[in-house]
């Protein structure tokens, strides 16, 4: 299986503070990894090494594009900072999901538009594309930011918590849609929802300050501890409940 990037022996951090140290990780076409760990265990540091936009203090993050108009990330944060008084329609925000490959000065051609609209439509909000986004809710802006990050087709589709802001129809219907867009992306996913996202990845990433990749999808609360990943595991079922660990 190709590969799409690889990490080596990476630290990184914010001036003199290391979030994460000694990280490893390559990660193939058609991945589907769950990234876990808890709060301020370097979760987000981790995607946004993986965005470029953080530089490893040492060791190395290497790409393997496969052409040179290939675009290679679609990102959807775990919120979004904008302004909802600005006159944009839901159609401009997904369209400028292209610009990358169009340039500052580019135009959006009709194919273009086509493209935004298709994708809309696979998202289920179709019907809002000449809204603005003033007039959404959270979940619906959620979905549109979603259709931005997938509408240039990237090799590899990065996710901070995409349950967030979603009903829980919709929430249903994002794993469906990434189960069929992994057909033809990897996927890299952060969630703290274990108990879900088990049925649904392929890998897990234990991420605490180090990062411990277990390739599979189904993991112990023994391994847990063996990664120092203290993460609160949810289960699902008729009578909500969490299940504490052990103490005295």
């Amino acid at each position: 299986m190709p590969k799409i990037l690889e990490i080596s022996s990476a630290s990184v951090g914010y001036n003199e503070d290391i979030i994460l140290k000694d990280v490893n990780l390559d990660i193939f076409d058609n991945d589907f990894i769950g990234v876990i760990g808890p709060n301020g265990g370097g979760k987000t540091t981790l995607l946004k090494l993986l965005l470029g936009e953080l530089k490893p203090i040492k060791g190395n993050v290497i790409y393997y594009p496969t052409s040179s108009n290939e675009t290679l990330f679609g990102y959807l944060p775990q919120s979004v900072n904008i302004d909802k008084k600005f006159p944009i329609t839901v159609l401009e925000v997904v369209l400028s999901g292209l610009m990358s490959k169009k340039g500052m000065a580019g135009r959006y051609t009709a194919s273009d538009k086509k493209l935004a609209l298709e994708m809309l439509d696979k998202i289920g909000i179709a019907n809002l594309r000449n809204s603005t986004i003033g007039e959404l809710s959270g979940g619906q802006l959620q979905r549109t930011f979603l259709s931005r990050a997938l509408v240039s087709h990237p090799r590899l589709l990065i996710l901070d918590e995409p349950n967030t802001f979603v009903d829980n129809k919709f929430e249903k219907e994002l794993y469906e849609l990434l189960k069929e867009l992994n057909k033809d992306m990897a996927i890299v996913m952060v969630s703290h929802d274990l108990g879900t996202i088990t049925s649904h990845v392929k890998t897990i990433a234990c991420v605490n300050r180090n990062l411990h990749y277990h390739p599979s999808n189904s993991i112990t609360s023994e391994q847990l501890a063996a990664y120092d990943c203290p993460i609160q595991i949810i289960a699902h079922g008729p009578v909500p409940h969490t299940v504490l660990g052990k103490h005295n």
